[in-house]
């Protein structure tokens, strides 16, 4: 992280060895998984407008650029106009995110008004436009505006930092058509069929979504990493009504803020904690699926890859963007496991595997599929079971609770501590007035809560004697009704009746929705492995059949039509938006969507039932929406184009990818190269000069050209006068439409070293302790370890007023980077003896000598830096002009042979 210095921030040197101990070459950022926190966040105030929304999306890239140092390339890959199959998903979200947020202010307003009549307190509203997230869609003039800043954003990168000094960047905005994701997989597949492609290229890709796992499975990759932030549940956010931390609005009293610390300085303060991250190392994913894939005695011949690639194929069958998930297999309950258990037992009978290179072999899937039917109506019953079994403790829990609450609980200055807290307790002020209100308060209880008694609206006790039970206070929760009833006999039946309004001896209209089902496990899997095999294809249906409906699938065509084309930008926002959302579309566009006597007025319902489907919460249902008919929506639209204005007709075009690099970059001079000649003619990039990447080159129109401004696109930062970066229009090498990339370990590929020992599969030792597995990318690094008088001695030595909850939980070992998160001595303090000197062996590492093995020197007012997590100052200082060397064979990065030797080396100390 940058540290900063008298409110200024020292940018960190990413040309330096990576402290997390590993060298990346590619660097992926799947951008709408930064997009949408850095536009509208949940643990921290949003963005006062656009501009500071580009700055905090630039801030996070800085970030992550600073944890993975990419040495090569770096990709950014912006949703475009998403294949048909991924836009019912789309439209189902961002009709439901228009209907919450109306429902969420219509009741906020609600609230208010009541609080407000009761003579309660609320801060006046914010008179504040809120920010429509449905704008993160291709086509709008948001992303247009997010895709200039990118832009600028690389070139002044590449113009001023030393880590971008010979990185390979490519941006693929939201005018390229395809997912943020499946356009990085596109990329890498493609480069992989190249002769020049290195097969030991350490990938990182960073984004939350669980289908990364399955993608970068996908690519047989053997050294591939996700970066992605720490899910931390149960953050607390501010209530939207009084802004007080607590409580949420339904629960909001309208109470008067209490005191924010002594003089209220914490009062318009939130609890923002940095985003931490954390990497999944599919090498290690690998490896638990290998000893938990592998069977003997097969009749054919074990491929572990092969037997990956099947593994990913079972996992769209409990959920996927472009399927429901089949009714008897859920994730929680480990459907998974289920999976695997029966296609080890079934393997044997298929007399092979289930796909191969994004192909499925239906026969052999249908085996498995009559298999899980075979178990579907224990799985129903089990599920009831256990929601019943969960639904008593719970009672029971409600119960205990209720019995064990305490009577009354003092407020205010003697409200109970939590233990452990170091900081020091407030003095008691006024306590004869504490005393007597807390009296005052336990009266009106015990008189106003009185078992035996209850009054009537006139304040007579009433005869009968007793209170009617709230429902908050009952010991049922309200359940949504459940029509199916999968566990009682007769549950085709109803399935079919309710879900599809067929009766379930329909032979015909089961086989069609099992028949579109297989189609969509093809197109998924084609999808993963070879790219988009139709724009066009989706899945009719909101609901899934039943495993035990798989019959007869072996003889059904799985083919799409070739040739097919993506929506364009506009036409997805016509697809996808509801009403709602039409400002972000031309004026007669958006009048279809609201016009009476528009032929397409029924695709934008103004509400629609949400099914629960079995689950408890609204967003876990299934939105009602009637799907969009291609051919009608274009007929309508084709009265509308000519409004459209350049600009518009601008957006709505289709657009492609952008590389660019900086003046040290062996690149550069071949593009600049382009430009003098004024050269029409594609032309193929030579490997040579860019790390072994190939594809075609072609001039673009708004070029960032050496030695001309780059204008800045938001007014806070400042425009590139002296710019020396280059960009050119980038197109991925091509392949005839019947060319099939094979999913395989490419030759020469090395194999990482092994991680797991076999403690970590067997789950515990001797002991019976469970065994951690291997943190850290350095398999030889060698773990520190304090004793109880290492520990005793620290805290007499550290300040104890840091408030750092579980200090050593999260704590770097001292030493292990050249020692950058050691404590600089404080004026005035001993030297902690040779306590720590021999956590690690001293020749594992070339750093400058840890400050507590240094002779302390003596800094008047040196202000303390929390321990563990602070950088010296004096390893940040930003020297933009000491570059590494970099160079070797066809102009890699110089890189060590052994990949595990990467983390020691580290750079010299500065004077």
């Amino acid at each position: 992280q940058a540290k900063e210095c008298n409110g200024v921030k020292a940018p960190i040197d990413t040309s330096k060895p990576n402290p997390n101990e590993v060298e990346f070459d590619n660097l992926y950022l799947d951008m709408n998984g930064i997009i949408h926190p850095c536009t509208h966040p949940e643990d921290k105030p949003a963005p006062k407008n656009e501009d500071e929304m580009m700055v905090a999306i630039f801030e996070y890239i800085d970030r992550i650029f600073n944890i993975v140092r990419p040495r090569r390339l770096l990709y950014m890959a912006i949703d475009g106009v998403a294949p048909r199959a991924k836009m019912n998903q789309q439209r189902s979200r961002r009709f439901r995110a228009s209907k919450e947020g109306m429902e969420a202010a219509e009741e906020k307003q609600k609230i208010r008004q009541e609080i407000l009549a009761k003579g309660g307190f609320l801060p006046p509203e914010e008179v504040k436009e809120r920010f429509d997230s449905n704008c993160i869609t291709p086509g709008t003039e948001f992303m247009d505006n997010l895709a200039k800043c990118l832009r600028y954003y690389i070139a002044d990168r590449l113009n001023s930092d030393p880590g971008w000094k010979n990185l390979t960047v490519i941006l693929s905005d939201a005018s390229a058509p395809g997912e943020g994701e499946h356009k990085i997989m596109d990329y890498i597949r493609r480069q992989r069929a190249q002769p020049n492609h290195d097969p030991n290229t350490h990938h990182c890709l960073c984004g939350a979504d669980a289908d990364l796992i399955m993608l970068g499975l996908a690519t047989h990759e053997p050294n591939f990493t996700i970066i992605r932030e720490e899910f931390k549940p149960n953050k607390p956010k501010p209530c939207s009504l009084c802004n007080q931390m607590g409580h949420e609005v339904k629960d909001c009293q309208g109470l008067p803020r209490e005191k924010q610390g002594k003089h209220d300085q914490f009062a318009d303060t939130l609890p923002v904690a940095e985003q931490e991250f954390i990497f999944i190392r599919l090498c290690v994913l690998r490896e638990y699926l290998e000893r938990e894939l592998t069977m003997a005695s097969l009749p054919f011949t074990f491929d572990f890859e092969r037997s990956v690639d099947d593994w990913v194929f079972m996992c769209f069958f409990v959920g996927n963007d472009f399927l429901p998930h089949l009714p008897s297999l859920e994730i929680r309950e480990g459907a998974i496991d289920r999976l695997v258990n029966i296609y080890k037992n079934v393997v044997h009978k298929t007399g092979g595997y289930l796909t191969e290179s994004g192909f499925v072999n239906l026969q052999r899937v249908q085996m498995i599929m009559l298999a899980v039917g075979e178990v579907e109506d224990s799985i129903f019953k089990k599920r009831k079971d256990d929601d019943d079994n969960f639904k008593r403790r719970q009672k029971e829990k409600r119960k205990r609770m209720k019995r064990d609450q305490p009577s009354f609980i003092p407020g205010g200055q003697f409200s109970p501590q939590a233990l452990g807290n170091r900081s020091s307790p407030q003095a008691i002020s006024n306590p004869r007035q504490a005393a007597f209100e807390m009296r005052m308060h336990d009266r009106q209880n015990s008189t106003t809560s009185s078992p035996n008694t209850s009054l009537t609206s006139d304040g007579s006790p009433s005869p009968a004697g007793g209170i009617k039970r709230k429902a908050e206070d009952s010991d049922s929760e309200p359940e949504p009704e459940d029509n199916i009833r999968l566990w009682e006999t007769g549950w085709k039946q109803r399935y079919y009746k309710n879900k599809f309004d067929v009766d379930a001896s329909d032979e015909k209209f089961r086989r069609k929705v099992v028949q579109s089902y297989v189609e969509g496990l093809c197109w998924v899997l084609r999808y993963y492995y070879q790219g988009c095999a139709s724009w066009n294809w989706y899945y009719p249906f909101h609901y899934a059949p039943f495993a035990s409906d798989f019959e007869g699938i072996a003889d059904m065509p799985s083919d799409f039509e070739k040739g097919s084309k993506p929506f364009k930008p506009l036409e997805q926002l016509m697809g996808v938006f509801p009403a709602a959302s039409g400002n972000f579309l031309p004026p007669t566009w958006r009048k279809l969507m609201t016009d009476p006597e528009s032929s397409i007025i029924d695709f934008y319902p103004e509400d629609f039932a949400i099914d629960l489907n079995g689950k408890k919460y609204a967003w876990q249902g299934v939105a009602l929406l009637p799907f969009v008919d291609e051919r009608r929506l274009r007929a309508a639209l084709e009265e509308v184009y000519p409004d459209l204005t350049p600009e518009e007709s601008r957006r709505n075009s289709l657009g492609g990818d952008v590389l660019f690099v900086g003046k040290h970059h062996p690149l550069c001079d071949f593009i600049v190269e382009q430009y003098k000649t004024k050269t029409t003619e594609v032309v193929d990039i030579p490997p040579e000069l860019c790390h072994g990447i190939q594809g075609k080159l072609t001039l673009n129109d708004n070029a960032v050209l050496p030695d001309q401004t780059v204008e800045s696109p938001v007014p806070m930062l400042r425009d590139l006068t002296q710019n020396s970066a280059v960009s050119i229009s980038f197109k991925d090498p091509q392949f005839g439409e019947d060319f099939v990339f094979k999913a395989v370990v490419l030759p020469g590929a090395k194999k990482p070293a092994p991680v797991l020992k076999p403690g970590d599969w067997e789950k515990t030792n001797n002991d019976g302790r469970p065994w951690r597995p291997q943190l850290g990318f350095n398999r030889d690094r060698k773990p520190v370890h304090l004793d109880q008088s290492a520990f005793r001695t620290l805290g007499h030595t550290m300040p104890r007023d840091r408030g750092m909850p579980a200090m050593y939980a999260n704590a770097v070992p001292l030493g292990t980077y050249g020692s950058p998160y050691a404590r600089p001595l404080l004026g005035g303090q001993q030297q902690i003896p040779k306590l720590l000197s021999n956590l690690r062996p001293q020749e594992s590492w070339r750093g400058p000598t840890p400050l507590f093995q240094q002779a302390p020197q003596r800094t008047a007012g040196a202000a303390p830096l929390l321990a563990w997590n602070r950088m010296l100052q004096s390893q940040n200082q930003y020297q933009p002009n000491q570059y590494q060397g970099l160079g070797g064979p066809m102009g890699y990065p110089q890189r060590p042979e052994d990949r595990m030797d990467r983390g020691r080396q580290v750079g010299k100390a500065r004077p």
